[in-house]
């Protein structure tokens, strides 16, 4: 991520330390004592069960006093409020935070308000969330409100494998949706740049494609093996690369901005966020196919289709859960995903709300659908949608 002036450039690229391994959390010790002494441990309330007493064993003679706190469900602006409350009255002068993308990007916002040190550790492969200087706010109802950029990158993340392999196996599906979503909106916003870290960006988000084009079907069939480990390195760490060499232009584009307007249809809230993620990069490349005539996205999203059938992710509004969904809640969330400060608009083109919405029942429209190169003619299959008024 960069923050540019006439003659600064501030990139926040990378945490300070990785350490990765099986069984590396009971290693740790020594290195988040050496960030603090009274650190608070934020997370759901099932991943502290699991975790402090981990936690505690690995800080065994380290002279640490650690406390817990629940971020709740939501990385939300009344969750932060009481985590705050937490800090002051553990006299915290360390955060750590375990979880999903949730508690993760609650505890790295709480660190970065209260001008702490961080330690991230993840409990799956779903995001790269443990790596990046980035929190994603949600309201009380868990529909995206805002991103805040953080000073820095975590301190200290701790992935360790073994923890990692409890998780459900649809967290590291829906991690190599979040992952993949890389290359197609780094490539669509910033193929063409002339800046080194830009290229050096999108030419990761290449090979970071390719190595879950590889990889990942072999991965889920040995969960814990070797291409399963090089598979959440995949999710958890290099996309986290990308998105830190290349900031947030390459980080996030329609993909993401689809992800986020579905999250203000309660019924989306059943599905996980790369799932969301994986459907919006087939929806940025519908828009691609009907705004532009581009025959290079349609050949792309039906290798996606293909890949997204070998492993489970999700490919229409159905398999999100919102088969029953109404003209105008999609309408909703075309909006939100189309407002002025989207991400959306990193597009080399311009889409409105009803643009979007036929890209969305159409994300496994037949390439025939495509008339010519120059103008579009478009059918919009609605995918049996009992699209409601």
């Amino acid at each position: 991520m960069s923050t540019r002036t006439d003659s600064l450039i501030s990139l926040t690229i990378a945490p300070a330390q990785v350490i990765r391994g099986n069984g590396a959390l009971k290693q740790v010790g020594s290195a988040i004592a050496q960030l603090g002494s009274r650190p608070l441990l934020i997370g759901g309330d099932h991943t502290l069960q699991i975790i402090q007493p981990r936690l505690e064993s690995a800080l065994t003679g380290q002279n640490c006093t650690i406390a817990q706190a629940s971020y709740g469900a939501d990385c939300s602006e009344s969750a932060l409020l009481s985590l705050k409350r937490a800090v002051a009255e553990h006299r915290a002068d360390l955060i750590i935070g375990s979880g999903g993308g949730k508690a993760l990007d609650a505890a790295k916002l709480i660190a970065h308000q209260c001008k702490l040190p961080i330690v991230t550790i993840p409990t799956s492969g779903a995001t790269c969330a443990a790596w990046t200087a980035l929190s994603n706010v949600y309201s009380e109802d868990g529909a995206f409100l805002y991103d805040v950029s953080l000073s820095r990158c975590p301190d200290l993340l701790v992935l360790d494998y073994e923890l990692i392999a409890t998780a459900p196996q649809r967290t590291l599906v829906a991690g190599i949706g979040d992952a993949i979503a890389k290359w197609y909106e780094a490539s669509v916003s910033s193929g063409h740049s002339q800046q080194t870290f830009l290229i050096a960006a999108v030419q990761q988000a290449r090979v970071l494609r390719d190595i879950l084009f590889q990889q990942s079907a072999i991965a889920l069939q040995f969960p814990g093996g070797e291409v399963w480990q090089e598979v959440v390195d995949a999710t958890v760490l290099m996309a986290g690369v990308i998105g830190g060499i290349g900031g947030a232009q390459c980080r996030t584009v329609a993909a993401h901005a689809v992800h986020n307007g579905l999250t203000h249809l309660l019924e989306s809230h059943g599905t996980l966020h790369g799932e969301k993620v994986a459907f919006g990069i087939l929806v940025q490349l519908r828009l691609e196919e009907m705004i532009q005539g581009n025959w290079l996205a349609t050949t792309s999203r039906q290798q996606l289709l293909k890949f997204y059938c070998e492993i489970g992710l999700p490919q229409t509004l159905i398999d999100l859960g919102l088969a029953k969904v109404s003209i105008a809640d999609l309408q909703r969330a075309a909006e939100v995903a189309c407002a002025d400060q989207s991400d959306i608009h990193r597009l080399p083109f311009s889409v409105a709300p009803t643009q979007l919405m036929a890209a969305m029942v159409s994300t496994t429209a037949p390439c025939h659908n495509l008339k010519n190169d120059e103008g579009f003619e478009v059918e919009y299959p609605t995918q049996t949608l009992n699209l409601k008024p």
